[in-house]
């Protein structure tokens, strides 16, 4: 016995690098607390991205633009972003591509100062954003316009380098108002803050980018990620709790009111639709605005932006559907 217990104790530090050596290394890139990043963090914490041979380490940048830069200088060669940050870098001349959609609607709330709950009481004041041409900077356009008021003229734009940042300048007083996704909004709200405007469309939010030289160079890394993507989101749909249990670490918070309210918006197929595909009206989206200064933008089409041979790959096997056999809804 001691001889077979001596003999097992030698060989599993063996197996177990044998197994850390058939892990493939991947640095992701994450831009935002928020829980738009939820596939990817749920594919961590549940051991997905392990199932799927890849050893993923997430590293987090403040705002779209550092992010961005990481993924074009292959430093996180997969990316989580924002779609405006991808549509913009292509129409640059980048080679960046959208790979699965993620979050495919949006909704984000203009949040005030208590006293301010008109579009007159906002006017001349500041809003905080992320940085221009990044997802905020969109949305807070759209509610402002919608509200009667002209962006930058009106009521001046304000960066900052992350939703936790702006959240807090709004709550310091530096910016008479925010554009915040949830929790923050929710968070927000909670502390006696004003939704002046909700803005809520088909929006290609966070999703899943890469490179098409990366793409071409390393078709297995991606295949692995997609399906790891795809079952993360699986995973978030059907098991409630460990995935709250992943908001509460990512997002640093114990409010369960709030994680609760945060799920149950973020989990649904609309917002976050099993198979992944991105949402060409939500490009549309991205792309209209853009076009009224830019003609690339103006003659450019939402297929230009993606490359879904991937996700089409496992929904055209069944993979997909059988995830999904007997799902109730």
């Amino acid at each position: 016995m001691k001889a077979v217990i001596l003999a097992v104790s030698l060989l599993l530090p063996l197996s177990f690098s044998v197994a850390s050596a058939q892990l493939t290394k991947v640095t992701v890139g994450y831009s935002a607390i928020a829980a738009g990043q939820f596939p990817a963090w749920m594919a961590q914490e549940a051991g997905i991205f392990r199932k799927n041979g890849l050893d993923v380490q997430l590293v987090y940048f403040r705002g779209g633009t550092p992010a961005m830069m990481a993924l074009l200088s292959r430093e996180t060669p997969i990316s989580q972003l924002g779609g405006p940050a991808i549509v913009s870098a292509s129409l640059r001349g980048a080679d960046t591509v959208l790979i699965a959609g993620g979050l495919v609607l949006t909704e984000w709330w203009l949040m005030t100062r208590p006293d301010i709950k008109t579009a007159e009481q906002l006017k001349g004041g500041s809003v905080a954003i992320s940085i221009f041409g990044g997802l905020a900077d969109f949305l807070t356009r759209i509610a402002l316009k919608r509200l009667g008021l002209t962006p930058v003229k009106d009521v001046a734009m304000i960066q900052m380098s992350g939703v936790p940042e702006q959240r807090s300048a709004l709550e310091a007083g530096k910016v008479q108002g925010a554009m915040l996704p949830r929790p923050d909004n929710f968070v927000a709200l909670k502390k006696g803050f004003y939704n002046l405007m909700s803005v809520r469309l088909p929006y290609q939010s966070t999703g899943v980018a890469t490179t098409r030289t990366f793409i071409r160079e390393n078709p297995d890394i991606v295949r692995r990620y997609i399906k790891s993507q795809i079952e993360a989101v699986h995973r978030i749909k059907t098991d409630r709790e460990a995935a709250i249990r992943v908001l509460a670490k990512y997002l640093a918070l114990q409010d369960k009111e709030i994680l609760e309210r945060t799920y149950d918006g973020i989990s649904s197929d609309e917002e976050i639709p099993p198979k992944q595909y991105p949402n060409p009206e939500g490009i549309k989206n991205i792309l209209e605005p853009l076009a009224q200064t830019d003609p690339k933008a103006k003659a450019a089409k939402p297929e230009d932006f993606v490359d879904v041979r991937f996700i089409k790959e496992l929904d055209e096997s069944g993979f997909i559907d059988e995830l999904y056999k007997g799902r109730k809804r």
